[in-house]
C-alpha cells in the first residue's frame, strides 16, 4: 500500500499480467471465466461513515465471498496496525480471518478494495493457482480480481496529488487500467462509470489504450501499416530461412518450418494471451483454443 509515497507508474508488470490471465483461463476455463461477466455493483460495497464498522465490513467481505462464488467461506474480518493494508491467513476454511489495516477505520469506502484482493486469495488458494515467488503471486491476485469484476475497485482507490497519494494492490494504476480494459473488451462492460478518482479514468484510458494494441499486431488483419510491412520483410526471411530472422525479437511473433516447405507462425492470442500457430498462407480465420476468440489473420 503506497499512502503518501511515490506512486509507480506504466506497466512494468505486463508480462506477468498476461501470464496470469493465460493462468486463468487455463484453470478456470472460457465457459467459468464468462460467468463472472457482471461487476460488483458500487451499490453492494458502497461504505459511509456513518455504518458501523465492523458490521459494515463483514458485509462487504460477505458480498465478495458471493461474487467469486465462495458460498461455503466465512470471513472474520478485524483491524489492527500494520505496514501493509491487510492480509489473510489462508487454512482449510471455511472460515479465514483477514486482518485490515487500521487506516481503513476513517478510510472506509476503500474497504471493498482491499477485501477484493484478500477474498481473491481464498479464491485461488481454494483452486490451487499460485504464482512461485510473492511478487508474481500477488501480480496474479490483482490481475484475477480485477478481471474477474471486483478490481474496479482496487484502482479506484488509486488516488494522487501533490501533497499526497494513495494506491492499493501490486499493480501500477496504468496496468489496473490494462486488466480492465481487457476485461471490457471481452464482455462490453464500461466501469469508468463507477469511478470517484479522477486519476482513475487517466489510467483507465491508458490501459485502454495498451489492450487495444494488442489486436493490432501482425498477423492479425487489423494491424497497422508500420508491423505490417515488418511483418511482410519478416515473412520473406522466414521463407527463405524457415525461421524468424536472428537477433533481439522486434515483434510478439516468430516463425517455424513445421514440415517440408510449410511455414507457420505463432503469435499470443489478444484476449487470453495463449500463443496460437496457424499456416503461413495468406487470409485465414483462426480461434483461440483456450478463450474461443475468432481472429481475423493475414498471414
Amino acid at each position: 500500500m503506497a499512502d503518501g509515497g511515490p506512486v509507480e507508474h506504466g506497466f512494468p508488470h505486463l508480462e506477468t499480467v498476461r501470464a496470469a490471465i493465460t493462468a486463468l483461463y487455463r484453470r478456470l476455463s472460457h465457459d467459468t471465466v464468462r460467468t463472472f461477466a457482471t461487476s460488483v455493483a458500487p451499490v453492494d460495497v458502497a461504505f459511509c461513515d456513518s455504518d458501523d464498522l465492523h458490521l459494515g465490513a463483514q458485509r462487504v467481505a460477505r458480498e465478495m465471498v458471493r461474487h467469486y462464488g465462495l458460498p461455503d467461506a466465512r470471513l472474520i474480518v478485524s483491524f489492527r496496525e500494520m505496514t501493509h493494508a491487510a492480509n489473510v491467513e489462508l487454512t482449510a476454511g471455511p472460515e479465514y480471518f483477514v486482518e485490515l489495516n487500521d487506516r481503513f477505520r476513517t478510510h472506509r469506502r476503500d474497504i471493498g478494495a482491499a477485501l477484493a484482493h484478500e477474498v481473491m486469495h481464498v479464491y485461488l488458494h481454494r483452486l490451487d493457482l499460485s504464482f512461485p515467488g510473492t511478487r508474481d503471486n500477488e501480480i496474479l491476485t490483482d490481475t484475477a480480481a480485477t478481471y474477474l469484476g471486483a478490481g474496479w475497485l482496487l484502482l479506484d482507490a488509486f488516488r494522487e496529488d501533490g501533497a499526497s497519494s494513495q494506491k492499493l494492490g501490486y499493480l501500477t494504476p496504468e496496468e489496473f487500467g490494462y486488466v480492465l480494459a481487457k476485461r471490457a473488451l471481452v464482455f462490453g462492460e464500461d466501469p469508468s462509470t463507477w469511478f470517484t478518482s479522477a486519476q482513475a479514468y487517466e489510467a483507465y484510458g491508458k490501459g485502454m489504450a495498451r489492450a487495444r494494441g494488442d489486436g493490432r499486431q501482425p498477423p492479425l488483419t487489423a494491424a497497422g501499416w508500420a508491423g505490417r510491412r515488418r511483418y511482410a520483410r519478416d515473412r520473406r526471411h522466414a521463407q527463405e530461412y524457415g525461421r524468424t530472422p536472428p537477433g533481439p525479437p522486434a515483434a510478439a511473433y516468430s516463425f517455424t518450418a513445421g514440415g517440408p516447405e510449410v511455414l507457420r507462425v505463432s503469435f499470443p492470442c489478444p484476449t487470453c494471451h495463449q500463443r496460437i500457430r496457424v499456416p503461413v498462407r495468406g487470409r485465414v480465420r483462426a480461434r483461440c483454443g483456450l478463450c474461443r476468440a475468432v481472429l481475423e489473420c493475414d498471414t
